[in-house]
């Protein structure tokens, strides 16, 4: 009976809670992770504000004196639009859910209230795409060393965590804040939103909000709606539909965890530099190929950019599984001897373990982080000291990237440069790994639903979509244009603002520069780039055609970037007439089967040119990196030069029936610029 008493007794007291709650109020009340304290809201336009209240409570929002008022439907969401505002602040906005049927003895206590703080009115932009858009300032920041410490609250800065779904569009967004512009802040945020909200609030004068939704490596697909793909692409959607099964995919994700921790127990078990050496005259054990007295003597001797050269282990070999070790021998002076410094190891393939003197002073996991590893004090040494780097590959061959710094650095900048001769030996080599796991970031629609759908539809002034290295597959690259088409009017309407925007960065040059006609799928995704943001009266191409690196995905220059996507949005969104990037008018044969002659005025026998008329003057001058095609479609190099607004390209080509510019993985050292030194965008035009 006692035990029957307390259990009535405890559900009479949930009981008359309930029927308080029912009387006096409720939950408070919801809005998703985006509006919180310290925010920027879209001047100029209405602000969508909504959220999740107890359905048929009153919510009533107030912002800068305007107060608007709405009723929360059935299931409990609501959604009201404040007026259009002039920019300003700072402000507070408050949420305040009431319930109807509360008796009015009750009014104290059935309203229920959210307050933000620190609320600002100007112009939010949403930075999104992949690794590029991605690439942090911390990662730039060699390229830029006075832009480091700059500080801006009126500069709000928002990153949208990673988060996938591949049934339907997330409710909300994982947790998040708006922060305030400044080192610590911005030091993992994209490189390209810093620069560009600081530029524009330097410029416009009023608070600037970065929205950052990007994920490296994904491609275009997982970036657009579901019932989008479903109509276009079929086949990609039935692709998500493998990976709905939640139980399936996580056995998946555990089965490819357990084989990669066997594969990498088994390399650490079988590799000899791993075993533990005791320095003389130290205590601590320390692996056995990292150690300073250790004798490598017997090892061979090569130079870093040329690994499988004799007389390497590595001579011969297209590939190494496995681990690989490489020491050098470095002398430091008294001067330097224990001070702390920083080891920049340039960029290696694909991930590193790296040691000085036997202690670890950095790892990577994979190719495109720079190596720039801190070296504590104490660590360095008078005389002798030793450098020792195990690369771990699971494809390709182990080596090091040109064109980047291989340097010790101490205060004051004072720089001690490696050697490019390395002791080497192999560890051990190793099967292919057979656990590649599951990437849902990868599949259609999942970052739609994940990142983007959660957002919407709150208001923006405009969209920087930089995106594409991920689709330059020959087949996925002729996808692109639709793509990108799709995704675009995808965006507008979940945003719902049909002419919401866009400027799309067009990919930058890569790889090594091949000086005879080439077609791939890199161009052919900047084709499409150019040519849907030409056919949109509200999109722009921010090009970066001479911005990129050889032997670097992820250029530097990112704050050049963002001053020419600040350009496109001057036209786009501040309606100023400004010149941009130049474009072609027209393209036309002239002089077919007259005499052609070189740059230095010699005869190159019979043949055309072809003259593009452009929308303003050109750099004048020879130019690089033109084509013209025969009658059977066949490219071939052609000469050309710039006059005013015209370029003349000649041939020895008859009747040419189409003309390329810059048509390359990397037409390095592009020279075709407008007067006021932007590039002419890389393009592939038909003649007729």
């Amino acid at each position: 009976m006692h035990i029957i008493y307390i259990y009535m007794k405890k559900s009479t007291i949930i009981l008359m809670a309930l029927l308080m709650s029912a009387v006096t109020g409720s939950a408070a009340v919801q809005m998703p992770r985006i509006f919180q304290s310290g925010m920027v809201l879209q001047r100029g336009t209405p602000i969508p504000v909504w959220g999740q209240a107890d359905p048929g409570e009153t919510v009533t929002v107030t912002l800068n004196k305007k107060v608007c008022q709405t009723t929360a439907d059935a299931a409990g969401h609501w959604r009201i639009d404040l007026p259009s505002m002039k920019a300003g602040g700072p402000y507070t906005l408050v949420v305040e859910s009431k319930n109807p049927a509360a008796r009015p003895e009750a009014a104290s206590n059935q309203a229920e209230a959210r307050t933000l703080s620190d609320v600002w009115i100007g112009d939010v932009w949403l930075c999104t795409g992949q690794s590029n858009m991605e690439t942090t300032l911390e990662r730039v920041s060699p390229q830029y060393p006075d832009e480091l410490n700059d500080s801006n609250a009126l500069v709000r800065l928002f990153h949208v965590q990673y988060q996938t779904d591949t049934r339907h569009p997330s409710s909300d967004l994982r947790p998040a804040a708006w922060q305030r512009l400044n080192r610590e802040n911005a030091w993992r945020f994209s490189a390209i939103g810093y620069f560009l909200g600081k530029q524009l609030q330097r410029e416009k004068g009023v608070a600037q909000g970065i929205i950052e939704s990007a994920w490296g490596g994904t491609p275009i697909e997982a970036w657009i709606a579901a019932d989008t793909i479903a109509r276009h692409f079929p086949l990609y959607s039935r692709q998500t539909m493998l990976y709905q099964d939640n139980d399936f995919v996580a056995a998946q994700q555990r089965a490819a965890g357990l084989a990669e921790q066997q594969w990498q127990r088994i390399l650490n078990q079988g590799d000899p530099g791993l075993a533990h050496s005791t320095p003389a005259g130290q205590g601590a054990q320390m692996p056995l190929w990292t150690a300073p007295d250790f004798d490598d003597s017997q090892w061979a001797t090569v130079n870093q950019y040329r690994l499988t050269d004799k007389p390497s282990p590595m001579a011969g070999r297209r590939e190494w599984i496995g681990s690989l070790w490489l020491r050098q021998h470095i002398f430091v002076d008294a001067a330097h001897a224990g001070k702390s410094a920083r080891l920049l190891l340039g960029t290696l393939y694909d991930s590193d373990v790296t040691y000085i003197n036997g202690v670890q002073v950095g790892s990577t996991g994979y190719q495109y982080p720079p190596r720039r590893y801190q070296v504590p004090e104490g660590v360095l040494r008078q005389g002798d000291n030793v450098i020792a780097v195990r690369f771990i590959n699971k494809n390709g061959m182990p080596h090091f990237i040109h064109e980047k710094p291989y340097r010790l650095v101490f205060a004051d900048n004072d720089v001690m440069p490696l050697g490019e001769q390395w002791k080497i030996h192999e560890g051990v080599e190793m099967p292919r790994s057979i656990g590649s796991g599951i990437s849902l970031q990868n599949q259609p629609s999942t970052l739609f639903n994940g990142m983007i759908s959660p957002l919407a539809p709150f208001a923006v002034a405009g969209v920087v979509w930089y995106q594409g290295e991920s689709n330059t597959g020959m087949k996925q690259a002729g996808e692109y244009a639709q793509m990108l088409r799709l995704l675009m009017a995808n965006w507008r309407e979940a945003f719902e603002r049909p002419q919401m925007p866009f400027v799309i960065v067009q990919l930058a040059n890569y790889m090594a520069p091949v000086m005879a006609p080439q077609h791939t799928g890199w161009s052919v995704v900047r084709e499409a780039q150019r040519t849907v943001a030409k056919e949109d009266a509200h999109a722009e191409l921010a090009l970066t055609i001479d911005l990129g690196e050889t032997v670097d995905i992820h250029p530097l220059r990112k704050k050049e970037v963002a001053q020419r996507i600040a350009l496109d949005f001057e036209r786009l969104v501040y309606g100023k007439k400004v010149v941009l990037a130049p474009e072609v008018l027209s393209a036309e044969v002239r002089g077919a089967g007259s005499e052609v002659r070189g740059a230095g005025n010699e005869v190159r026998g019979a043949g055309s040119e072809v003259v593009l008329t452009l929308d303003q003057p050109m750099r004048e001058g020879t130019l690089k990196y033109f084509e013209l095609a025969d009658a059977q479609g066949r490219f071939h190099n052609a000469e050309a030069t710039a006059e005013g607004s015209q370029i003349v390209i000649s041939s020895t080509i008859a009747n040419p029936t189409a003309v390329r510019y810059a048509w390359k993985d990397n037409p390095l050292g592009v020279n075709v610029y407008s007067k006021g030194g932007l590039p002419l965008a890389p393009f592939e035009i038909t003649i007729k």
